[in-house]
């Protein structure tokens, strides 16, 4: 799987460096309490952090979300990467998402591919205009960041496999009227210089999780705490 990640921080973001750093004590307060399977399971999640490369660059300003990626182009390497926000989580077992937009940008020789659904609210969200190539697969025509009239109720979910042609475009994208760079505007950048850029709906099985909220974040942790006790049950 990935093992090496960059993390786009800002000013009072400590607590995410904190995070992955292995905190012994809280093991001890799990064991001591009868909780030693909670403790085995955080300590698979330190074993992965021991095995993997972890770099945090920061960001002086919110500058918008293309700023936020442009600042990863050292840590790339001119590799293609996988961006993903902090406020977008997409359960699915075996993390099969990924591999799923992996295998897209692959076999198509992308230069973006990101996730989508089908959403009540388009406005609130990027929207996308595309030509249907397969049962999931589309090929991306057009992409506006919430629209007043949306094209379509297909919104981009926060997962993105990319080129390094991205960090062109975004050099080129122009700041919106809040001084910001908009991800999305350079992803339309692309389609509208002809790149090859495709957008992945979620299939059976697969569900975003919008943590973007105070309210959006408390469903969050329920979603994801009944999602894992099925797969621990399944897996019995």
């Amino acid at each position: 799987g990935l093992r090496e990640f960059c993390f786009i921080v800002g000013r009072g973001k400590r607590a995410i460096e904190d995070h992955f750093n292995k905190d012994s004590g809280f093991l001890n307060f799990l064991r001591a309490r009868g909780k030693g399977h909670l403790a085995s399971e955080l300590e698979d999640f330190y074993a992965k952090i021991e095995d993997s490369i972890i770099m945090f660059i920061n960001q002086p300003e919110p500058r918008g979300f293309g700023d936020a990626v442009l600042r990863a182009r050292p840590f790339t390497s001119g590799e293609p990467f996988i961006v993903h926000a902090g406020d977008d989580l997409v359960l699915s077992k075996g993390n099969s998402h990924i591999k799923k937009l992996v295998d897209v940008f692959l076999d198509k020789r992308a230069d973006a591919v990101f996730l989508i659904e089908e959403v009540e609210n388009p406005s609130a969200y990027g929207v996308v205009s595309v030509e249907r190539l397969g049962e999931r697969l589309y090929k991306v025509l057009d992409i506006v960041e919430k629209p007043s009239r949306p094209p379509s109720n297909l919104a981009a979910i926060a997962i993105y496999a990319f080129s390094p042609a991205i960090y062109d475009a975004i050099k080129r994208t122009r700041p919106d009227k809040a001084g910001e760079i908009q991800l999305t505007n350079a992803i339309g950048l692309l389609v509208h210089e002809g790149r090859p850029v495709y957008a992945l709906k979620l299939g059976e099985g697969e569900k975003r999780v919008d943590i973007g909220t105070p309210e959006g974040y408390w469903r969050a942790l329920s979603e994801t705490l009944a999602f894992s006790l099925s797969r621990t049950f399944n897996s019995r």
